[in-house]
């Protein structure tokens, strides 16, 4: 019996201090107009929530072991790539990506319009199927203060051989 391996990850990203000209890139997707967050990389929480969701379900570490700041090929990289490098990691370790799914905390971007456009560049950088979604925090906490933005993601994965893995 092949049983499937859930993983949860959580990426928080302050908004780029004021004067600071850093583009927005959440989901994948750059957002003309909208102030940028601060990060090591492009600073997208979706993409790298999402990232670090396949390390944990896989039980392969965390974003900062593959992608940390003391890694500095990967400074400025795009949350795609990461993505794209996390699924190539996770499969090379011996597993399939069922789904993941991200939900992220914001005040802004509006992001309806751009969900299905946000999902199909996550789910081809994943090689799998990604699901995004959306909420506010009600004015409360930092994000509904809108000092940044949060996201938390899930995945399952699978091991390509039946058995189970400790």
């Amino acid at each position: 019996m092949i049983l499937p391996r859930t993983g949860v990850g959580i990426d928080v990203h302050a908004y780029a201090a004021h004067g600071k000209d850093r583009p927005l890139w959440l989901g994948g997707l750059f957002w003309p107009g909208e102030r940028g967050l601060a990060g090591h990389s492009d600073g997208d929480p979706v993409a790298h929530a999402a990232a670090d969701a396949l390390f944990s379900a896989a039980g392969i570490g965390d974003l900062g072991t593959h992608f940390g700041t003391d890694r500095p090929e990967f400074a400025g990289a795009s949350g795609v790539t990461l993505l794209a490098e996390a699924a190539r990691i996770v499969r090379a370790a011996g597993f399939e990506i069922g789904n993941i799914a991200v939900q992220f905390v914001a005040n802004r971007p509006k992001f309806g319009p751009r969900r299905e456009e946000a999902q199909h560049v996550l789910s081809e950088a994943a090689g799998a199927p990604v699901s995004v979604t959306a909420t506010t925090s009600d004015g409360l906490g930092f994000t509904g203060r809108g000092e940044g933005i949060s996201a938390v993601a899930t995945a399952l994965v699978y091991p390509r051989t039946s058995g189970t893995i400790g």
